[in-house]
């Protein structure tokens, strides 16, 4: 699977790193984010070129130059 720089697949779901990174530092507590806490990311067009998380509007594109 390719990798990309802001965002990570966990084998279900796109993750978006930076807002993972920020809840995870907000947690008080060591126990891993249950999925529903995870900062999930959509497609942003049907087309499934740039991923956009909806928390942060961090996007990405999934095409190679």
């Amino acid at each position: 699977m390719t990798e990309f720089t802001d965002f990570y697949n966990n084998g279900i779901d796109w993750i978006c790193r930076r807002c993972e990174s920020e809840l995870a530092a907000d947690s008080d507590t060591d126990e891993q984010m249950t999925p529903e806490h995870q900062p999930l990311a959509k497609w942003m067009d049907k087309t499934r070129r740039v991923l956009i998380c909806p928390r942060c509007g961090l996007t990405e594109s999934v095409e190679k130059s």
